[in-house]
């Protein structure tokens, strides 16, 4: 009797691997996966905005007031260029002001998002693992600055720096650090319960290794879901408060400065000036959130679908 030949079996090692399974998982939603495409044409127009622009809004030199609030689609006195979104009152072409603004906003997000995530990982890792009057201490702060709108310390921390790019940001990120500490200072109560810490204690470990080497990683899933959200509220925070004419200057307008231009021309039938810019503002704020809320389903199984 012949002895059946089996096939062998294939292990490849790639398959399984994390970053695999993340985003077969990640990409198993439509929605999310939509949103993933559509944040990184964003990104990429963001950052290749220069190149991609007809016009620099920020060169006025090149500006021409008798273009000023040109309708969609009309040509420039000179005919130099077609305004395919039209233009502002300042006449700056308006596809290129949402790029320009789009990018601004897009950076003013992400930069003071990771500044507020390093801030608030660090001293809630250093107030979940230390405990005892450091934990209480930070922990106080953070409430007493959770008590307050975000919008309402970002005005006065504005009144008091003036306004510009490095002074948004840093107002961004003070408002944003609480939330990070609190969730980071919860997760490293758990943890630090775990047997994997106690056998790095009884190994002599010193205190900033198994805070840095051990408990930061098994810390980080939630932190980035919540990463994710704050770049979303932090570029609408921007827009709100360049919309009050506290954020970028006139200068290097945002998305929500160009929106607050064309504010006064709503009733007036130019739309366009405010128009556009809302649906970019609105497109990048629901393509993050998207992503934001497929990553927190991947990064919690407990959460996924079955």
């Amino acid at each position: 009797m012949s002895t059946p030949i089996l096939a062998p079996v294939r292990t490849d090692a790639r398959m399984d691997s994390p970053s695999r399974r993340f985003l077969r998982d990640f990409f198993g939603s439509r929605i999310a996966a939509a949103g993933a495409v559509v944040l990184l044409l964003i990104i990429l127009a963001a950052l290749f905005a220069p190149l991609i622009s007809p016009q620099n809004p920020y060169d006025l030199q090149h500006l021409d007031i008798l273009d000023s609030r040109l309708e969609p689609g009309t040509t420039a006195a000179d005919g130099h260029m077609t305004y395919l979104l039209g233009t502002d009152d300042q006449g700056r072409d308006m596809l290129s002001a949402i790029l320009y603004g789009v990018r601004i906003s897009v950076t003013v997000g992400a930069v003071s998002t990771a500044i507020a995530l390093a801030i608030g990982l660090t001293l809630g890792l250093l107030a979940g693992y230390a405990g005892g009057r450091i934990d209480a201490l930070i922990m106080r702060i953070a409430d007493i600055q959770l008590a307050f709108p975000s919008i309402l310390i970002a005005l006065i921390l504005l009144a008091l720096t003036g306004r510009g790019v490095d002074k948004i940001i840093i107002a961004l990120a003070a408002v944003q650090w609480a939330y990070y500490a609190r969730t980071a200072r919860s997760t490293a109560l758990v943890e630090r319960k775990k047997e994997y810490v106690e056998a790095a204690r009884a190994l002599g470990l010193s205190p900033l290794r198994i805070v840095f080497r051990h408990l930061l990683p098994n810390c980080m899933p939630p932190l980035i879901v919540i990463a994710a959200l704050q770049v979303a509220s932090a570029i609408s925070l921007e827009a709100t408060l360049s919309f009050l004419g506290l954020g970028l200057p006139i200068t290097e307008p945002s998305l929500g400065l160009l929106i607050s231009n064309g504010f006064q021309y709503l009733l007036s039938g130019r739309y366009w000036i405010s128009f556009y810019p809302g649906i970019a503002l609105l497109v990048t704020v629901v393509a993050i959130n998207l992503v934001a809320d497929r990553l927190r389903d991947v990064l919690n199984p407990r959460l996924q679908t079955q």
